[in-house]
């Protein structure tokens, strides 16, 4: 009995499933940074806190605007509870307030305020006015008599003001019947009124403060958008300036034209623009003398293969063959060097980061090298060295194109039968290493030592073939490790007409504590 076999997968579904996500969902766009906008950004710091300000001033006026309208009502208000207290009196052992007909005038009611008043009796007995006027609680702290204060009530569902005092029934008494009487007999006297006429009063001053301001921010607005506008317009001057300059003008831009802020932008990109000029005339000046000096070994090239074309004696061929063959190892080295040079023009330390390295091994492996050409030229080639490793910071390959360039170079103007020697020593006080290449050869002019770092010098009167490279080589080089590079006579030469030649170059040494217990 044979098991069922699955069901057969429909191609469409089984290509479907194994189908990758569409290249829609997968970015390949780098995501575009927004710029910030220099206007805006002054904008909103301007405008941002005006309209935060704005209804902080308005509570801020609504406030002092009821307090103002508080004061000249509330001083009303004394006025009127001190006329009514004057009229109290007690005859007889009772409580009246003889109110004259100027005093109910004044307490009569207005037409937008209702005025209250009441008058309440030593033992707390109603005399006379409106009885459900609110009473103060003097239970605890009874006010002095005579001494108008103030409160808030509400009074038949509306708010009101009152102002209250005490007085003393007994300040109208015989002086001889008063000092029998020892306790103060007080009467409670009050007159309320509504805040209507405080609110109107409030909002009147409320609206001669504010509604000016409806006014005045609009026109603020655009005063702040129309200066900014004339304050950033030097910039866009500048823009259209900058780009109706064609694109070889690389000559500085005028700075007395714009404002004081934007003059340090406007140096900056002068000394931008000197240092590219700079750069591309150097670079110009470079072809052009790499083409110079390319003609030379190309034509001889080309006249050794001519000549060997129409010679039919194989001894001229095999000469015309030599002299092609060195033709074309000079064209080799300069290429070479041209592009040593490129590399180190364009070496940066992001590029390849420095990392410690041992200065003694790196220049033995370069001694080792040159041993060979050195027994071909007749050269005794030397070396020195502490006896402790010198540890530096540097590229070890751009490193090498430096030593190299210089034994090349000491070699080539060494005499046969003279000496090169390579020394590495160090100085861990200063914090320096030394690298230096020695020769005994004719030795380098004082007036000279300025100039043969420059590209394609050669001192007059020197037969040595040369491109002319090599110590600018070691020039740039130096500079990218922030090294010097010294030239002197052979201390140790004997010959007065073959000084000989002492390269230097100081490198910072590289400090670590195992090295460091090394040289102590």
């Amino acid at each position: 009995m044979t098991e069922p076999s699955p069901p057969p997968v429909a191609p469409a579904a089984d290509e479907a499933a194994r189908a990758p996500e569409p290249y829609a969902s997968i970015p390949t766009q780098p995501e575009e940074r927004i710029q910030r906008s220099l206007f805006g950004e002054i904008l909103d710091w301007m405008l941002v806190p005006l309209l935060l300000l704005w209804p902080m001033s308005i509570a801020i006026t609504y406030l002092v605007a009821k307090s103002i309208a508080n004061h000249p009502f509330d001083r009303a208000l004394d006025d009127n509870v001190t006329v009514l207290a004057q009229q109290v009196r007690e005859v007889n052992g009772k409580v009246s307030a003889q109110l004259s007909s100027s005093a109910r005038d004044i307490l009569r009611a207005d037409d937008i305020d209702n005025i209250y008043f009441q008058v309440i009796g030593p033992r707390g007995e109603f005399i006379e006015g409106d009885r459900d006027m609110p009473v103060p609680a003097l239970e605890e702290d009874k006010p002095q008599p005579g001494l108008v204060q103030f409160r808030n009530e509400a009074m038949r569902g509306v708010d009101v003001r009152i102002a209250y005092v005490m007085v003393d029934l007994n300040r109208l008494a015989p002086p001889g019947e008063a000092q029998r009487q020892r306790e103060p007999r007080l009467a409670l006297v009050q007159v309320g009124e509504t805040l209507e006429k405080r609110l109107q009063l409030a909002n009147e001053i409320i609206k001669g403060v504010i509604l000016p301001q409806f006014i005045i921010l609009p026109i603020a607005l655009a005063l702040v958008w129309f200066a900014l506008s004339r304050g950033l317009s030097p910039l866009a001057e500048l823009q259209s300036h900058i780009r109706a300059r064609r694109p070889d003008d690389l000559s500085p831009i005028d700075s007395g034209q714009v404002p004081e802020e934007i003059a340090p932008l406007v140096r900056s990109l002068n000394d931008m623009l000197d240092r590219l000029s700079q750069n591309i005339e150097t670079q110009k000046r470079f072809i052009a003398d790499a083409a110079h000096q390319m003609k030379t070994p190309l034509a001889g090239m080309r006249t050794q293969s001519e000549l060997a074309l129409r010679e039919t004696d194989q001894a001229e061929i095999h000469r015309s063959l030599e002299q092609l063959a060195k033709s074309s190892e000079a064209a080799t080295r300069l290429v070479n060097q041209l592009l040593a040079l490129a590399r180190a023009e364009n070496q940066t330390p992001e590029a390849k980061p420095f990392e410690p390295l041992e200065l003694v091994e790196l220049a033995r492996d370069i001694v080792q090298e040159w041993v060979q050409p050195s027994f071909q030229h007749r050269i005794d080639l030397g070396f020195e060295q502490p006896g402790h490793p010198v540890m530096v910071m540097g590229n070890r390959i751009m490193l090498r194109e430096l030593l190299n360039n210089l034994v090349d170079n000491a070699l080539r103007y060494t005499p046969p039968g003279g000496s090169v020697t390579i020394r590495v020593r160090d100085n861990p006080r200063a914090g320096l290493a030394m690298l230096e290449v020695e020769d005994t050869g004719p030795g380098i002019p004082a007036a000279e030592r300025g100039r043969i770092f420059e590209r394609f010098y050669r001192i007059l009167g020197t037969n040595v073939e040369g491109s002319g490279l090599g110590l600018s080589i070691v020039r740039e080089i130096a500079q990218q490790h922030d090294a010097e590079v010294d030239i002197f006579h052979n201390p140790r030469s004997l010959d007065a007409k073959l000084p000989g030649s002492l390269f230097r170059v100081t490198l910072r040494l590289e400090h670590r504590a195992e090295f460091i217990d090394d040289l102590r």
